[in-house]
């Protein structure tokens, strides 16, 4: 098991390919930081409206280490165990959120212009759950790349999925409260806004549990019954 992990955690981004994919996804914070700061009012110009813009559109991206991991699983010569894989997808996500948590207050201090009267209120709270978002997402990745086989088909479901349930609650007024419980997006916003307290923490570790945690283990189910020989 720990040759497993150790082996997945070097292919997370142990590839040319994959480490262009880091590199255009923190481009992609860096960018989205720069322009929040430079365009938005100075109210606005605080760490967690430039970690909830960069962070967000980077987690887009972050699932898609976990969809690669899986399929190098699929395509390894022996029958290998899952959880090796799913737990591999933290390395690239930690990376992403730290390194994103390291733009936004970089792209705050050095803003030539007014910023907010507080502009690293809620720092602390905000770089924790930047973190927290990115793993979400990479478990989101493994978990549906264990469910789909085709790597584009998982990866527009890891979109597609979260934001389709986030719209379709969000369009009801009696299912509005349960946004944060059930959605991804809905404890991201609570992660990223600085604001927590026991009931929202709550709820993140609700949508861990359906996303990272039941996502995989359903996932890991019906990956070793398609391997399963016919017959047993």
């Amino acid at each position: 098991m720990d040759a497993t992990f150790r082996d997945a955690l070097r292919r997370s981004l142990g590839t040319r390919a994959r480490r262009w994919l880091l590199v255009g996804t923190l481009a992609a914070g860096l960018l989205t930081a720069v322009a929040l700061a430079a365009a938005a009012a100075p109210a606005d110009r605080t760490f967690v409206d430039l970690s909830g813009a960069a962070q967000s559109l980077m987690s887009v991206a972050t699932p898609l280490f976990g969809v690669l991991l899986v399929r190098d699983l699929r395509r390894a010569p022996v029958r290998v165990p899952v959880l090796p894989t799913v737990l591999a997808v933290v390395l690239p996500a930690v990376v992403v959120g730290v390194v994103g948590v390291l733009i936004c207050a970089a792209t705050l201090a050095l803003t030539p212009d007014d910023v907010a009267d507080e502009p690293w209120r809620f720092a602390g709270t905000v770089a924790v759950g930047s973190v927290l978002v990115q793993i979400g997402a990479g478990l989101v990745g493994t978990g549906l790349g264990l469910l789909l086989r085709s790597v584009v088909v998982a990866f527009l479901a890891t979109i597609v999925l979260p934001l389709g349930l986030f719209a379709l609650l969000g369009a009801v007024d009696a299912l509005r409260p349960a946004l944060p419980w059930l959605t991804p997006l809905g404890s991201a916003r609570n992660l990223l806004s600085g604001e927590m307290s026991v009931l929202r923490w709550a709820q993140w570790l609700c949508v861990l549990l359906i996303w990272g945690v039941g996502l995989n283990a359903v996932g890991a189910a019906v990956l070793n019954r398609r391997d399963r020989p016919a017959g047993h």
